[in-house]
């Protein structure tokens, strides 16, 4: 997704090539430990929602390897030195990647969604082993559509393929650049399909699990003040009906989070790419870098959103970088049960545990919490 290049001075580059190196490390680094601590744990593996958590991990380390350091190194040096097949096949593996990795969050916020809205038997149903391949499947097969197939055809340069070739070849600096600039209707099939269905789905999503989240909350509220248990168990009320409002706040806040993180990550630059065809490409090659760059910094950042935010997944670092440290083992509860109670929201029954809101361990809502 490299657009025109404008030349950085020295200490520019100093500073960018610090900045992207830290940002291609942490990507590898978060990503991989993700996905060596879902194949070491096996409680990890038992919760669906890791299964997409740990090909978003995949296709965020694929990113960081196969795209990142080649964007840098051009930015850096202003100046493409791979051949022009290599620069079609970057530039699709940078949108098929991409494209995945936005995709798999939006498959994650509709298996919350399922998980903590919808009745238990709905998630039963819906998140069948068969369904998470279905998805799974989609997120890669589906971005290859808008990657691979139309730019290795050119549908993406029809009508603009004079104008690519004038931004690919610097005379001044005798240097050439790995140009990809699409037409209109690449640019709004390709931003369309990556970003704003995605985009529009999450927004749906979370928002429906915000609201129940707030609910939750109100009617804990409302129950503490009566002074009545939250659930049918005996035991302190107001103890285990704080500890569910603190958790449930939690939860809502970090969907925040999320939502925040990745419309700043990635709307500037998908806004960018439907205006730009319409105003003759005339947004500066600086304000491109920096919009792709900033939507790069989302793949380092998935790992902390969505599994360091994970009190399993913190535990399975540890373990893993204390080299098996027996203080961050779980502890054997074989026989314990924690406690689980139903709230009433719009007429739907709602069940919860800790481990629906803590604030992000997904396990099925309708059978026990194991840790």
């Amino acid at each position: 997704m490299e657009k025109l290049k404008e030349g950085f001075g020295v200490a520019e580059k100093i500073v960018l090539l610090t900045f992207i190196s830290a940002v291609i490390l942490m990507a590898i680094l978060g990503n991989l430990l993700v996905m060596v601590a879902v194949c070491r744990d096996r409680q990890l593996r038992k919760i669906k929602t890791n299964y997409f958590i740990v090909s978003l991990a995949f296709a965020d380390l694929l990113v960081s390897v196969l795209v990142m350091p080649f964007g840098a190194i051009e930015l850096v040096q202003d100046n493409w030195i791979y051949g022009e097949m290599f620069c079609l096949v970057r530039t699709s593996l940078d949108v098929l990647l991409t494209t995945a990795s936005i995709l798999h969050l939006c498959c994650i916020s509709l298996d919350r969604y399922y998980a903590i809205c919808c009745q238990p038997l709905v998630y039963r149903n819906k998140m069948t082993p068969l369904r998470i391949a279905v998805m799974l499947g989609g997120c890669w097969v589906i971005p290859t559509f808008i990657s691979f197939l139309p730019i290795m055809q050119g549908w993406n340069s029809i009508g603009i393929i004079d104008l690519i070739q004038q931004r690919q070849f610097n005379k001044a600096s005798n240097s050439t650049y790995c140009i990809f600039m699409v037409n209109k209707p690449y640019a709004i099939t390709c931003s369309v399909v990556a970003f704003y269905i995605p985009f529009l789905l999450m927004v749906l999503a979370y928002y429906r699990i915000y609201v129940t989240a707030r609910e939750h909350a109100r009617q804990i509220q409302v129950l503490q003040r009566a002074g009545a248990p939250t659930d049918g168990r005996q035991h302190h009320p107001d103890q285990h009906s704080t500890h569910r409002m603190k958790t449930e706040t939690k939860a809502a806040k970090t969907l925040c989070i999320i939502m925040g993180c990745f419309c700043l990550c990635w709307a500037p630059f998908f806004i960018t790419n439907i205006v730009d065809p319409f105003i003759n490409y005339t947004v500066p090659g600086k304000l491109w870098t920096a919009f792709l760059w900033l939507g790069y910094i989302n793949s380092g950042l998935n790992p902390f959103l969505y599994a360091f935010l994970n009190k399993s997944f913190r535990r399975a670092f540890l373990i893993i970088l204390c080299c098996g440290d027996e203080r961050y083992r779980r502890p054997s509860i074989l026989g314990q049960t924690v406690p689980c109670s139903t709230t009433t929201i719009n007429g739907s029954t709602h069940q919860w545990h800790p481990a629906l809101w803590e604030p992000w361990e997904l396990s099925m809502p309708h059978m026990g919490y194991r840790t």
